[in-house]
């Protein structure tokens, strides 16, 4: 989905925005426009940061397409045209680091896969296991997405058997699943779970080797034949810097 962002009111950032201009006049000169490819679980954060962004350089536009990681990759290898790419897990941006297609990524945040169910859990789920039972139902991502990815692991290492119900493009549509109660439970990332407030319960899943598999990284990197690559590594610096790493807290992510 493609978003187009505009300078909020005046007021909106207070001493930030500066701090954030300040940053970013030292990739060079940032003017024009930008897109943003960027994983559905940073919609919140980096719409934040696009904002961010844009008051802190009138006159720039910066337009973000949320998806699929994979869905995003791979149009990325197809030749899309954008200018920065941000990525779910490692191993998805490598696949636009192998067609030579981004510059040398950066790690810029870490997440995690939680358990969520609907706000009156009408499944009782109140563990990982749970998912296993034949009576509840399920939503998973789709194997070939990170959070389809990451949650196989979840459930491999707690030796789980789950089938779900249905296997979702991305991890927002997941959610949805959860939150219109279509399932009695979904895995998500905690940032998602944390912006859908009281719609959702969330459970984690587990403690130890069970835990640590449900983490993942996020790397960011500068498309090679942007067509803007001046302002394109300044947004980078943004979400690398500390006032980018601020709104990633405030959504969830942890540094990595």
């Amino acid at each position: 989905m493609r978003q187009r962002h505009h300078r909020p009111p005046r007021g909106h950032l207070g001493g930030a925005a500066s701090a954030g201009a300040g940053a970013s006049a030292a990739a060079g000169p940032v003017s024009g426009e930008i897109t943003v490819l960027a994983a559905a679980s940073l919609k919140e954060s980096f719409t934040t940061l696009a904002q961010q962004f844009e008051a802190a350089h009138p006159g720039v536009t910066v337009t973000t397409s949320f998806g699929a990681s994979s869905t995003l990759a791979q149009q990325l290898v197809s030749g899309a045209p954008a200018d920065v790419f941000a990525a779910a897990s490692a191993s998805t941006m490598q696949r636009a680091v192998q067609a030579d297609r981004v510059d040398t990524p950066q790690t810029f945040a870490v997440n995690e896969l939680t358990v969520v169910v609907p706000a009156a859990n009408p499944g009782h789920v109140t563990a990982l296991a749970d998912l296993a039972r034949p009576d509840v139902t399920v939503a998973l991502c789709q194997q070939a997405v990170p959070c389809g990815a990451v949650a196989a692991a979840v459930l491999d290492r707690a030796g789980l058997q789950v089938t779900p119900v249905t296997r979702e493009a991305d991890v927002k549509a997941v959610l949805t699943k959860v939150r219109l109660g279509e399932v009695d439970a979904g895995m998500v990332y905690v940032t998602d779970a944390k912006a859908s407030g009281a719609t959702v319960r969330a459970i984690p899943v587990g403690t130890g080797a069970v835990a640590q598999a449900a983490g993942t990284s996020y790397p960011i990197a500068t498309v090679k034949d942007s067509a803007n690559h001046a302002t394109a590594q300044a947004f980078a610096d943004l979400v690398r810097s500390p006032q980018g790493r601020a709104v990633l807290t405030d959504a969830g992510f942890t540094a990595p």
